[in-house]
Formats: structure tokens, sequence, C-alpha cells
């Protein structure tokens, strides 16, 4: 079997508390885009799982998240028989906010569903993937949603309005712990108004959910190139600008595609990975 696996951004990230397990309670606007990895899952007589990736820094064993849902899958319905070599196609940088390892993840699960016939609901292979990373929930659900708690929890919302999107990352990986570390060190935190973007999201009001996007990790995660891309995308007549998940990759939300495009022009010029998008209205899709 194989699918599309959406690339995500983070309308609205905020970190409400750190909780006593050593995770963190989070508010998020999620969109997906259409920005995909190519993820094959068919069965075989090796007996174990097999991860193929031609993609420099992928790993191919039991460090890859998509390993790790299928192990999840297989140990949630008592599968023994878990001879499967899962294919990589990626399109979606790694480290970059966008949830190139979740969605793949994502992707296995929905993929083992059906070659396995177990019928499993989203919500239980939510349950699942949970698990495993706090992304996967929304990669499989995928859309426009609110993800709460450790981003498990999810409320599919109005579709984002008519737009384009621009994915500049530039040429640095995040940790994400580290991430969190940084935001954990922080003596005092600058809210999102979390409220007001609800309603904005609810009313599909495109004016009102881009100038409330906004991303408190960039409170803490230094990204030397963030202002240059977020001038590009202003001047190119972006109406929001804001980092996606952990960074570093920002994104410029415009309404108009011409504007759109002169921006990804003039960021392809001096950033490598620099994606045109569109909002997507799944995680994921059968090729």
């Amino acid at each position: 079997m194989k699918v599309k696996a959406a690339a995500k951004i983070n309308l609205m990230l905020d970190i409400l508390k750190k909780l006593d397990n050593g995770y963190h309670s989070l508010f998020m606007i999620m969109q997906s885009v259409d920005l995909y990895d190519t993820v094959s899952v068919e069965k075989n007589n090796e007996k174990k799982i097999i991860i193929k990736c031609d993609t420099d820094g992928v790993p191919c064993n039991e460090k890859n998240i998509a390993y790790k849902c299928a192990v999840a899958f297989f140990d949630a319905l008592s599968i023994t028989d878990r001879g499967i070599t899962i294919g990589i196609e990626k399109a979606i940088p790694m480290a970059a906010g966008t949830a190139g390892g979740s969605t793949d993840g994502a992707a296995v699960l929905y993929c083992l569903d059906k070659i396995y016939n177990t019928n499993l609901s989203i919500k239980e292979l939510c349950e699942i993937g949970a698990k495993v990373g706090a992304d996967i929930p929304f990669s499989l659900v995928g859309g426009t949603a609110i993800a709460l708690g450790t981003g498990t929890i999810i409320a599919p919302v109005k579709d984002l309005p008519e737009c384009y999107i621009v994915l500049c990352k530039p040429e640095q990986d995040v940790s994400t712990p580290e991430a969190y570390a940084e935001f954990d060190s922080l003596n005092r935190v600058r809210h999102l108004d979390r409220i007001s973007m609800v309603d904005a999201v609810a009313d599909g009001d495109y004016e009102k959910i881009c100038k409330l996007c906004g991303n408190v990790f960039e409170q803490a995660v230094e990204v030397p190139k963030r202002p240059h891309i977020k001038g590009v995308m202003r001047k190119c007549g972006a109406d929001a600008c804001v980092m996606s998940g952990s960074g570093p990759t920002v994104y410029g939300i415009f309404s108009n595609k011409e504007n759109a495009e002169d921006a990804y022009n003039k960021l392809s010029k001096k950033y490598d990975n620099v994606y045109l998008c569109k909002p997507a209205k799944h995680g994921i899709t059968e090729v």
C-alpha cells in the first residue's frame, strides 16, 4: 500500500505549563499543507520490520518513528506476523518543525490497519500513535484542527480559507527536547490570545487568523536567519510570518498567489529548502 503523508504547520503554538511527567501542556492550531512524503508498506518474508529510505540522515532502523509506530501497532494488537518493508520517499525536510517524521509514522499506522484488516477507527489509531509521538494523532487526522494536552487531543475545525503558504527552512536543525529546555529556562513568557484564535478559526476569518498566528518557541529558540526570512515574506505581501513547531522552518501565509510566488522565488535564491504550498484537507491520502 502506498500513501502520501502531509507536512504540517502550527498556526498557533502556546505552551501552557510543564507537567509532572516532564511533558508540556500545549494549545495548538495545526494545519496540513500539500507538501508530502510518500510512504509504502508491504509484507515481506523476512519476519522483521525493514525500513528503506535513500535520503541521507534518515535512520533505517529502530530509531525511525515509522519503525516505532509499526512496533506500537503490532504490540497493541498482539500481532506476531511482523514481516513488513516500509519505503519512505522524503520531500518534507527533517528536523524542521513540520512533522516530517511523525507524518511518516502516521502513514505506517494507516497502512498497517488496511493491510492487516484490523478496521481500527482513526481514534484508535491516534491512541496507538500518541504512545510514539505527540504530532502523530494530528498527522492521522489532518486538515485544520485544535490540538491540546501533549498534542494528543485533536478537535477538527473549519478548513482554513483558501490561501498560499510558503515554507522556508534555513540550514539549521532544531532539537525539540532542547527547544523545550530553552523555553523552560525563560523567566517570562508572552502567551498568545488563544480564545480569540478559536473564534477566528470557527468563523473562518482569514484576516483575524493571520493577525493572531504565533509561536511561543520564537521567544526561546534562536534561529539567526529567521528575521531575514520574515522580512522577505513581509515585503512580498505575507499576511502572517511565523515559525512552525520548535523550528527552524518559517512559513508565510498569502492571500495572493503572485505574492506567494514572488516570496518563493526570492527565498529560493538564498535557501535550499523553500516550498510553495496550499492548505491540505487530509493528513494521509491514498495513492
